[in-house]
């Protein structure tokens, strides 16, 4: 590997953050001593309830916030002492709508280019005006889109520069369904492409499906950290509902030694662990109560469960 391509695209070391005292409230630390590696070339999710520390980190990387203590570094380049360097590698869609209202998307997206010094011939403003759904829009106002268009416009600001690490804080909030979509087929081929994504969201369910890597911060501090199966297997949880042929009253003696609750009268729900016990095992032991299958259905613990575990511990807890 070429010395000047890092292992890791974003990485922190014990990165501290501590907001003082405002309006009678005393000092609050938003950041806890955060050690993150983000290797280069991964689509990593960053995770937890709102407060919990997300957008101080990333606003941290950006520039936009000054760490308290610790050291944070962009593709190498500490954020401080390679200010220049570590700006140029990384590319921002924030939460906020910060777009100048006077301007077009055509022409935001030339001025922020500019501003990266990116050649006109190297410039691609049409390509990412079309990737986020703005190409009809391209020559109108910015005060007359939509709210779920502005966010697209940022979306486009943040890739105009091609930024070898991409963060996204919460880039679908707002968005219809076919936008996020297209959306993601394009990042996901820039991800492809070897750009390293950090994302925050709220859709769980979109982070398990497009994340490879998985952080989770809670009260400030850095709870999980891992990839996105690993995290899955941590919770080593799974559901079967059984539904039968005829009505029961209580759940047979035979299948008490499972964790199993009567949900209707027709209906059995068992919760194991997958690593302990197999589903043909429960099976077996309904074939010989005595009781008749006429469906099932399965449920593997998913990323909502493994978050409301781990963030529901007490602050001073770790895993």
């Amino acid at each position: 590997m070429s010395a000047n391509v890092p292992e890791n695209a974003v990485e922190t070391v014990d990165l501290c953050k501590t907001y003082g005292a405002d309006g009678g409230q005393p000092p609050r630390q938003a950041l806890k001593d955060v050690t993150l590696n983000i290797p280069r070339g991964s689509f990593f999710g960053l995770l937890g309830p709102n407060g919990a520390g997300k957008s101080t980190l990333i606003n941290i990387l950006a520039g936009l916030v000054i760490r308290t203590s610790g050291e944070a570094r962009v593709w190498g380049f500490d954020i401080d002492r390679d200010m220049r360097a570590a700006r140029r590698a990384i590319g921002v869609v924030p939460q906020e709508l910060n777009i100048d209202p006077f301007f077009t998307p055509r022409e935001l997206l030339e001025l922020q280019a500019g501003l990266y010094g990116v050649a006109k011939a190297d410039r691609r403003t049409d390509e990412i005006l079309a990737a986020v759904g703005l190409t009809e829009q391209a020559e109108a106002y910015a005060r007359t889109l939509s709210g779920g268009m502005r966010r697209r416009l940022l979306v486009a600001k943040a890739m105009i520069h091609a930024p070898l690490v991409l963060v996204l804080d919460e880039p679908t909030a707002g968005v219809d369904i076919d936008l996020r979509r297209q959306l993601w087929t394009y990042v996901r081929a820039m991800n492809a492409r070897g750009t390293t994504v950090l994302l925050t969201t709220h859709y769980l369910e979109e982070a398990q499906a497009l994340c490879d890597r998985i952080a989770i911060i809670n009260h400030g501090r850095l709870i999980a950290c891992d990839t996105t199966e690993a995290l899955l297997r941590r919770l080593d949880a799974k559901e079967m509902a059984v539904t039968l042929s005829a009505d029961i009253d209580a759940v047979p003696g035979e299948l008490r030694t499972f964790n199993v609750e009567l949900r209707t009268a027709r209906q059995l729900v068992f919760h194991y662990p997958p690593s302990k016990t197999h589903s043909g095992e429960i099976l077996a032991a309904v074939q010989r109560a005595g009781l008749t299958v006429t469906d099932l259905v399965t449920r593997e613990a998913d990323l909502e469960d493994i978050f409301l575990r781990l963030t529901s511990q007490p602050d001073e807890e770790t895993p």
